[in-house]
């Protein structure tokens, strides 16, 4: 008899390891008029899904053992494995991009290494610390046990060129993300990349 939890929260199967989770924690992908197999990272997309963990390993499995065309019952098309990996990494990177440019946009934001550390120092702490994965150690480990002794959530992701393109500035080593709706989502978008990856 299945759990209240079960009932709840709809289960699906991976097609690459076949191991059944939360529908919400795996990556949806649909089938396009043309035939074709679309991932659907937002769960938006109308029409039946077919499911992967958030892992490459599964994804690439589920295309070489051919599972997307016995999940929609018909021929379909696939992107080579690692050009579909590709495709939903790039996605997902897109992603926390976007947030964080709005984020920026909305003033939620502080770029720098010098910025962040007196952000995480200051009596209103900010929601979420982002670490560029480039920086250099001394800056990275100073910045992350600040955070740490100070209880604000720390990821490690992009570079410093990408953090200092969002801001339209120069490079920059992290980034604070004031308190509120963004770093719940950052985290979310942040920590399914990390587990695409393999990062964590």
């Amino acid at each position: 008899m299945a759990g209240k939890g079960n009932a709840e929260t709809p289960q699906r199967s991976c097609l690459g390891c076949r191991t059944s989770k939360d529908k919400d924690l795996l990556l949806r992908f649909v089938l396009t008029p043309e035939m074709e197999i679309l991932p659907d990272l937002e769960n938006r997309l109308p029409g039946r899904g077919a499911y992967t963990c958030t892992d490459r390993n599964c994804l690439a499995a589920a295309v070489g053992q051919r599972q997307f065309k016995r999940s929609f019952k018909q021929d379909v098309t696939v992107m080579p494995a690692e050009q579909l990996v590709e495709h939903v990494r790039l996605q997902m990177h897109g992603r926390i991009l976007g947030l964080i440019g709005l984020a920026n946009k909305a003033g939620f934001m502080t770029g720098g290494g010098s910025m962040v550390s007196d952000a995480l120092r200051s009596k209103k702490k900010p929601g979420l610390v982002l670490v560029a994965q480039d920086v250099s150690p001394a800056i990275g480990e100073k910045i992350v046990q600040l955070a740490t002794a100070n209880k604000v959530p720390h990821r490690t992701v992009m570079t410093k060129d990408d953090f200092g393109a969002i801001l339209g500035k120069a490079p920059r080593s992290a980034l604070a993300v004031v308190s509120g709706g963004f770093v719940a989502q950052l985290m979310k978008a942040i920590d399914r990349y990390r587990n695409f990856l393999g990062e964590v």
